[in-house]
């Protein structure tokens, strides 16, 4: 999440190092310049794989960990929370293709709204 737009993917599954090593990937390849990757405290963030990803690439990444148990401080929460209380709220989705149409649509509608995602980083300010 940028100050103005946030990247995203969709995996099946529960999220580990290939898929967040795939992400990274990703990232560094879509944005030019050095990189801030704030994290919580997910325990695949501090996998050897993730590690290595991210030794390789230490010229253009850097990493700052969230103290634990602490999601107000991290503003990718308040975009999921306003993401599932304001844009799908009781979705029940028939599989992952449908989460994933309707999650983009709604995200897309989001990031055409650079005030309210400056307004999740004011938010995770406060605390």
């Amino acid at each position: 999440m940028t100050w103005w737009n946030f990247y995203f993917r969709l995996y099946p599954g529960s999220i580990k190092g290939p898929q967040v090593i795939d992400f990274l990937g990703r990232l560094l390849r879509q944005l030019p310049g050095r990189l801030l990757i704030i994290w919580d405290g997910l325990p695949v963030h501090r996998s050897g794989k993730v590690t290595q990803f991210i030794w390789k690439h230490r010229d253009r990444l850097e990493i700052e960990r969230l103290p634990g148990y602490a999601p107000e401080l991290n503003p990718v929460e308040y975009l999921w929370g306003y993401l599932k209380h304001h844009s799908i709220p009781n979705l029940c989705p028939k599989n992952l293709a449908d989460l994933s149409q309707i999650a983009r649509r709604s995200l897309g509608r989001i990031r055409r709204r650079p005030r309210l995602i400056a307004a999740f980083w004011q938010q995770a300010e406060l605390f």
